[in-house]
């Protein structure tokens, strides 16, 4: 089970931290996700994160901007947003898969089984 929170109203250049606890953190090998769906948009991967790994991707729109992080001990993977732009308005979704994925699918929607239930970013300009 997936509990996403964090999100909230922030002004443009603003900072929040979203957070997921997940209880894959728990197993050797899993891959973790954040996606984002604006309205009247797909959902789309912001950034991803495999077990075993300190490495990570980001869309072009949110690099150096935006980072993923995992604390194993709290079950708990994080999205720190800086310098948001109204543009990042949108409903974010964490997911998590229970095997390591290639980093060419794991902004892929379509690779995960498991997902948050979504948490709520708006930035106003």
């Amino acid at each position: 089970q997936l509990q996403a929170s964090g999100g909230g109203l922030v002004q443009a250049g603003g900072s929040l931290r979203l957070s997921c606890t997940a209880s894959a953190f728990a197993s050797e090998n899993y891959s973790v996700a954040w996606f984002r769906q604006a309205p009247g948009k797909e959902r789309e991967g912001v950034s991803c994160a495999r077990s075993g790994t300190s490495g990570s991707m980001y869309i072009d729109s949110v690099k150096g901007r935006f980072t993923i992080s995992r604390d194993k001990a709290k079950s708990t993977m994080y999205l720190q947003m800086n310098s948001l732009k109204p543009e990042d308005t949108a409903v974010y979704y964490c997911a998590v898969r229970f095997t390591r994925i290639l980093y060419s699918v794991c902004l892929d929607p379509n690779s995960y089984a498991y997902w948050g239930q979504g948490t709520l970013v708006t930035v106003s300009s």
